[in-house]
């Protein structure tokens, strides 16, 4: 069973959904035990960094979190909140990923929303995906490049597109509106 993070954030019903296209039984709870038992666990994310870290602390998942052992997979917020701190309202966030989360440059036009290719693949995720590949990018916030980025986007600037360490996985992309592409990721994901 996928256990799907129940906090404050959106895009919740896009990876359910995206899990039930794939045939995958998966649940939305913030329960402890059952987020301890579950095969795999995936933290979804759209929203503002310092109110989804304020929910994480009063259900005890920022305690939990770093102590999961099953593969996890952060998407979007989900890996901003993976990392050390956020500019978005000075969030101290959990620091599973060593580096921070910053605000795009406004240069170009930001957020920065649609498809993108990804660079520097040494992702795990990536297995089987061509490199000519577009995924579904809506963010204004970015994590810097650091020893764990196993893929990176440029836009603006160059930034980590997919964060790996040890059981941790996470995409500032986002796999489940990503389409056939975004599917082989979640089954690389699903089979690890």
């Amino acid at each position: 069973m996928i256990a799907i993070l129940k906090y404050n954030a959106g895009n919740i019903s896009s990876v359910q959904n995206a899990l039930n296209r794939l045939n995958c039984e998966n649940e939305l709870t913030d329960d402890i035990e059952k987020i301890k038992k579950a095969d795999k666990v995936i933290i979804p994310g759209v929203g503002q960094a310092s109110y989804a870290m304020q929910d994480l602390r009063t259900t005890g998942l920022d305690r939990l979190i770093p102590e999961l052992t099953q593969p996890v997979l952060g998407i979007c917020l989900g890996l901003q909140l993976l990392c050390k701190q956020s500019q978005e309202g000075q969030t101290t966030c959990l620091g599973v990923f060593d580096t921070d989360i910053k605000k795009l440059p406004e240069k170009e036009i930001v957020p920065h929303t649609g498809w993108n290719e990804l660079k520097n693949i040494k992702s795990s995720l990536l297995k089987g995906i061509s490199t000519k590949s577009d995924f579904y990018f809506v963010h204004s916030y970015y994590a810097a490049l650091c020893e764990q980025t196993t893929a990176e986007c440029d836009y603006i600037l160059p930034f980590s597109a997919v964060l790996e360490r040890d059981n941790f996985y996470a995409t500032q992309f986002h796999p489940e509106k990503s389409s056939t592409v975004g599917n082989k990721l979640l089954k690389n994901f699903l089979s690890l």
